[in-house]
């Protein structure tokens, strides 16, 4: 959310894990960094403060695992293109937009699943464990695979392209 434009700046808010916390200043930092290959204004963040909740403030959350959906976040405010479809997406994300492989995908597949999401980008380097998965968990839902986080860019904002 974009709060106030009398100062820039990002604040983050939730029970977050140290890990979390670096992993929403990097998305911050790669899409500033990166604003004409997303379309943002040139001096969108001069004055943009935004706020990041991680909503369920008792639950404790760490890791890597968000950094491409807090990227996608940002992206989506400083355009204004609101995300309508069910998607749902994981990757650790680096100050060069490499989006790196994280765990647990077979238990976020089946969250997503649960959720009625049917569609999901996961990192390219997680095809190893996603092959390993029965069919049964993978049926049904449209999978992307990114490994820059211009890939991801061009399924949220572009279009689809699944495999």
């Amino acid at each position: 959310m974009r709060v106030h434009d009398k100062s820039a700046g990002v604040k983050l808010t939730g029970k977050l894990g140290d890990v979390m916390q670096e992993s929403a200043g990097i998305a911050y930092s790669f899409v500033r960094a990166n604003l004409a290959e997303f379309k943002i204004s040139k001096n969108y963040f001069d004055k943009a403060f935004i706020h990041i909740h991680v909503p369920e403030g008792a639950t404790p959350k760490d890791g890597p695992s968000a950094g491409v959906t807090m990227a996608t976040a940002i992206v989506s405010l400083a355009t204004k293109k609101i995300i309508t479809r069910p998607l749902a997406m994981t990757g650790e994300i680096t100050l060069t937009g490499e989006v790196l492989p994280v765990g647990g995908i077979k238990e976020k597949i089946i969250a997503a699943r649960r959720s009625g999401i049917n569609e999901i980008i996961l990192p390219e380097g997680c095809k190893p464990e996603f092959k390993m998965l029965p069919e049964h968990i993978k049926e049904g839902i449209t999978f992307h695979f990114a490994e820059k986080y211009k890939d991801v860019f061009k399924v949220v904002f572009n279009g689809r392209n699944g495999s």
